[in-house]
């Protein structure tokens, strides 16, 4: 028997109490080259760097890059203790982690799974006004895996970031329209 996804189990307001506080906090990336990489998420998306940790006897380092106003940036603390809290504590962040060295291994490269074997697909940008965000993307040399105007599938783009991993961009207030057109 078909049921539609916003009937089924588990999508009440009736969730265990126990996880009411529980955060989504990150999705890993691993990263080739951290300079890159960072540079890409900080000046085309405007991410931040909210924590770098080091792991030395392990050779990796993470970075955890949130997306947040010059407002939410001043909320941050400078100690380490409490930064590393916030860090955990936050929704929705990236968690980038580059095993040293694969920066010089021509032989390392990672699965964006959008190729075969297809698994993770990609991430997802809310932006304002998506032409001119795409048209910005387009003048810093982003790559790009569908422009707004291609394919079946209108008002949406994919960038790549340095690693091949997609990048969903839309504007919120077209995503009903556009909807509406595939969802009959």
């Amino acid at each position: 028997m078909s049921r539609h996804f916003d009937e089924a189990k588990g999508l009440s307001e009736q969730h265990d109490p126990a996880t009411h506080d529980f955060v989504f906090n990150q999705t890993m990336f691993r990263i080739k080259d951290p300079e890159r990489t960072l540079t890409f998420y900080s000046e085309v998306l405007g991410m931040t760097l909210v924590k770098r940790l080091d792991f030395p006897e392990m050779e990796f380092t993470l970075y955890f890059m949130a997306a947040m106003s010059p407002e939410q940036r001043k909320d941050w603390s400078n100690d380490h203790d409490k930064r590393i809290e916030q860090t955990f504590g936050r929704p929705a962040m990236l968690e980038l982690t580059h095993n040293w060295g694969d920066e010089n291994d021509d032989s390392v490269s990672y699965h964006s799974g959008n190729e075969e074997p297809k698994g993770f697909g990609h991430i997802g940008f809310a932006v304002p006004d998506i032409d001119a965000a795409c048209e910005r993307f387009e003048k810093m040399g982003v790559e790009f895996q569908k422009r707004p105007n291609d394919g079946k599938m209108k008002g949406i783009a994919f960038i790549k970031d340095p690693d091949g991993y997609w990048i969903e961009i839309f504007t919120p207030e077209r995503q009903p329209k556009l909807l509406k057109e595939h969802l009959k």
